[in-house]
């Protein structure tokens, strides 16, 4: 009885960090994902020549992207645990509806920022950098 009583003491005392280690990598996982979807819409605007429509859906709390190409559509919905907090900069005078983006063959690649956020209140930014078109992921401190 004693052992079992010592056992569930352990589980209880761990159970809050080992939870917060599986949101913090569904986090790092999420903001990985964000980063190759991003990267394979640059990729297909400028080698294969073809404008992509990317859309950020806050509410949906997924990623979609678009091409001129018959039947071509991706998407990539956000795993449990993490959501799409904002997209950056801030459109003026909008809500939180979806962002639309359209990406064009030689155009700069437009510098967004998409903020993820975990239950626990840990935060990433995937960034879009216009200059040399690839996504950066950045930590955001708790203030």
């Amino acid at each position: 009885m004693v052992v079992v009583a010592i056992i569930g003491l352990i589980t209880a005392i761990s159970y809050p960090s080992a939870a917060a280690g599986i949101d913090s990598a569904r986090l790092v996982s999420a903001c990985g994902s964000v980063s190759t979807f991003l990267n394979s819409a640059v990729n297909r605007v400028e080698r294969r020549r073809q404008p992509i429509e990317l859309i950020v859906s806050p509410k949906e709390n997924r990623l979609t992207m678009y091409s001129a190409e018959p039947g071509f559509t991706r998407e990539l919905p956000m795993p449990d645990g993490i959501v799409i907090e904002a997209v950056l900069p801030a459109a003026q005078g909008a809500d939180e509806s979806d962002r639309r983006l359209i990406l064009m063959p030689g155009a700069t690649v437009p510098g967004i920022g998409i903020q993820l956020a975990n239950r626990r209140g840990a935060r990433r930014i995937v960034r879009l950098d216009p200059m040399t078109g690839f996504p950066r992921v950045e930590s955001v401190s708790k203030e």
